[in-house]
């Protein structure tokens, strides 16, 4: 049985290899993309535009809940470009890391 850390290991590697701005489309209704720092999950706007809406944090009670289909992404992950998001990413100000 996958992990919920072996899941995102995989997700945050599949998306460093793609181009910013793209999403996986974890369901009809789960994103994630990475921000050039870390896996960010969002939920797809539920009126059918498939916009990305609320971001939110894969802990374990959403693990326990997603885990099937989260899996079943994973056998055969499905990508797309989104010009919001890459625009957002564009938008940010850069990483500070500290001293």
């Amino acid at each position: 049985m996958m992990t919920r850390e072996l899941f995102e290991r995989e997700l945050s590697s599949l998306l460093r290899q793609r181009t910013a701005g793209t999403i996986a489309l974890l369901s009809d209704s789960l994103a994630a993309y990475w921000d050039g720092h870390a896996v960010v999950y969002a939920f797809l706007c539920e009126h059918g535009s498939g916009s990305v809406d609320e971001e939110f944090d894969l802990d374990d009670y959403v693990w326990e809940e997603w885990q099937p289909p989260l899996e079943a992404w994973l056998a055969s992950p499905v990508f797309e470009f989104r010009p919001e998001v890459f625009q957002w990413l564009a938008d940010a100000p850069p990483f500070d890391a500290g001293p």
